[in-house]
């Protein structure tokens, strides 16, 4: 089966708060829908990049064997 990421949108008094249920942290709001769509890509872009920093910074100096895995079915 293909993995898939799930947001989830709220409406809220100033516009939406959206998340992804499947990744802590990537999370946002905005003053309408396409704009928390918008913001939401641009958080999980960011959660992204930030877990490959902290984690290069982790393995930095170890022997490691890194590779991609690509886009995967689970």
């Amino acid at each position: 089966m293909k993995e898939s990421l799930t947001a989830i949108f709220e409406k809220s008094p100033l516009g939406y708060i959206g998340y992804v249920e499947e990744l802590p942290g990537a999370n946002t709001q905005g003053a309408t829908l396409e704009e928390t769509k918008e913001n939401l890509i641009e958080a999980i872009q960011l959660v992204l990049e930030s877990n490959r920093q902290l984690t290069e910074e982790n393995i930095s100096g170890k022997e490691v064997i890194k590779e991609s895995l690509g886009t995967i079915s689970l």
